[in-house]
């Protein structure tokens, strides 16, 4: 594989995803791809202070999504853009579909709104043809958990953001979000069922790999 290649980890807090990440870029770099790993929000210095600021402090639903999306900005043309185009792995935990479970369906945010922001941020109009066309990933891996237990693994594990600090209700209304997302573009998404063991769930996470072909198959590289 020559071309760069977008891949992403979505799920609600305390699904598992980010526990994955080094065994993935493993696997990758082990294949001979360069790696870039990055996570949303953040990326680069003004991205990673604005993730602060979302993380941490009160505001209304439309300040967060702007936020979150002037951060999204200057990551995207920052690392993605440039890493994509010198053929490299992008190995990023959360991205844009983060937003719509999160602000959309978890905040109640005009869900219209945020495509039109996406549009603006993510728009790929280098000519005419490719005016309608967005910077997606490639492959996202969506970690899906009942709210519930993902609750039970947050529990005490460190001090809560102001996400993390949400009621069940929230994360089923984020958890619904992201099915909506994966439902709406089925091709892009592979579902991992997050509620088996870890090393269940690394079997999941390899073979989707191997199945979408961002990996070659008998890879002799175990966790």
């Amino acid at each position: 594989m020559s071309e760069g290649l977008f891949l992403t980890l979505e799920g609600i807090d305390g699904a598992g995803k980010s526990s994955h990440l080094d065994a993935m870029e493993a696997l990758l770099k082990a294949q001979g791809r360069t790696v870039v790993r990055t996570r949303e929000p953040g990326g680069t210095p003004l991205a990673e202070t604005l993730r602060g600021l979302i993380l941490e402090q009160p505001m209304d639903p439309l300040t967060e999504s702007l936020l979150v999306f002037a951060a999204r900005r200057d990551h995207v043309t920052q690392i993605i853009e440039p890493a994509l185009a010198r053929g490299d792995v992008v190995l990023c935990d959360r991205f844009t579909d983060a937003t719509f479970a999160y602000q959309g369906s978890g905040r109640g945010f005009d869900a219209q709104v945020l495509s039109t922001l996406e549009q603006w941020v993510q728009g790929r109009a280098d000519t005419a043809a490719d005016a309608a066309r967005l910077l997606q990933p490639h492959i996202t891996l969506w970690f899906d958990l009942a709210p519930e237990i993902a609750a039970q693994r947050l529990a005490g594990a460190r001090l809560p953001d102001k996400f993390e600090s949400q009621p069940v209700e929230f994360f089923r209304r984020v958890a619904a979000g992201y099915a909506a997302r994966a439902a709406a573009d089925a091709q892009r998404f592979v579902r991992i069922d997050a509620s088996q063991t870890r090393d269940q769930v690394w079997q999941q996470v390899e073979a989707a790999l191997v199945a979408r072909g961002a990996l070659a198959p008998a890879t002799g590289v175990t966790r």
